[in-house]
């Protein structure tokens, strides 16, 4: 199992010694997402600080943009790490992608399916010299003049990544992506019971095996060398989890677990801004469920045996340790 680390420098251009930082340490990846800052220009420094670690967008959001600029950025990437790169896209809700973006949300599903297989043709058309003759129901490609054409990557395209929540998003990627990223809201039982049978119908759908796709997990990491240290480690968890169980679309993995009730409250807090009230409704049975807690060698161990079914995890750490190599014994305790 490869391990990933979130780049969330405090200023962006310290992004480059915050992944260098994070190869020191023994992670295998570093992930950019799409949150104060553009998920791909911060991956330009990654690349130039860096040597051996993959770097991800994860995610950066499909429906802002369009194929071809995605292609574009994604195929410069892949160039500027020397096969490092690899596109994670997603879709993010409707609100942000028409009041926040001011795009087009319709049809999510079908729409996130053309958008991969548009990129692919794209990029076939410079590595394979295919002519440019995508027509979607959302998307059309069909001019590519010489002078805008990159030519072959001698790296090979990117791997292309899809975050899936539910089981008909978890489908697509099951059936046109290289891997699929789990929310960190989630748990092994729902994984096992709702989303992997969903991924395997995708891969059929494309007659393709199961090693034929990745799965990226992000999971909540709590570690602390003792009692005081846990409950601040699991305090800073409980907020983010609230946050998390507030949005309508994530209510099915709580109802999985018996804890829908607290979807619409806290939905309800969410809008009035109050943040700090949220966490309180995070029962702690749901923190030992969807991460791991414990002392890094314990949290470790905890962490290889929850995500059995993962080929690499993004570790979204909470340490309270104040020891700066606690991941990398976190790590060691888990390969």
């Amino acid at each position: 199992m490869k391990f990933e680390a979130a780049l969330m420098p405090s200023e962006i251009g310290e992004t480059g010694v915050a992944a260098r930082a994070a190869e020191d340490l023994g992670y295998d990846g570093v992930l950019s997402f799409e949150g104060p800052h553009d998920p791909f220009l911060p991956l330009v420094l990654a690349a130039s600080a860096t040597e051996r670690v993959e770097l991800t967008t994860a995610i950066a959001i499909a429906f802002a943009r369009n194929p071809m600029n995605c292609a574009q950025l994604a195929n410069d990437l892949q160039l500027i790490a020397k096969g490092r790169f690899i596109l994670g896209l997603g879709t993010q809700i409707r609100p942000h992608i028409e009041r926040r973006f001011s795009q087009t949300w319709s049809k999510p599903n079908a729409r996130m399916r053309e958008f991969v297989q548009a990129i692919r043709a794209i990029w076939r058309s410079w590595n394979d010299g295919e002519k440019l003759d995508f027509r979607g129901e959302f998307y059309s490609h069909t001019l590519m003049t010489p002078i805008f054409n990159p030519g072959k990557n001698p790296h090979g395209t990117p791997p292309i990544f899809l975050a899936g929540f539910g089981p008909s998003m978890v489908r697509v990627a099951g059936e046109v992506a290289d891997g699929w990223i789990l929310h960190p809201l989630h748990s092994p039982s729902f994984i096992d019971e709702v989303t992997m049978p969903a991924l395997r119908e995708g891969l059929v759908k494309s007659g393709r095996q199961e090693s034929d796709v990745q799965i990226s997990c992000q999971t909540i990491v709590m570690i602390g060398n003792n009692d005081e240290q846990l409950a601040k480690a699991r305090d800073g968890a409980r907020a983010q989890l609230s946050f998390y169980s507030s949005t309508p679309a994530y209510k099915v993995v709580l109802d999985h677990h018996g804890w829908g009730d607290i979807q619409p409250e806290l939905n309800r807090l969410s809008k009035q801004g109050k943040w700090l009230d949220m966490m309180s409704f995070i029962p702690d049975d749901m923190l030992e469920v969807i991460g791991v807690c414990g002392t890094p060698a314990e949290a470790g161990a905890k962490l290889r045996q929850r995500n059995h079914f993962a080929d690499r995890t993004s570790i979204i750490l909470y340490n309270e340790t104040g020891e700066a190599d606690a991941a990398s014994e976190l790590m060691k305790a888990a390969r």
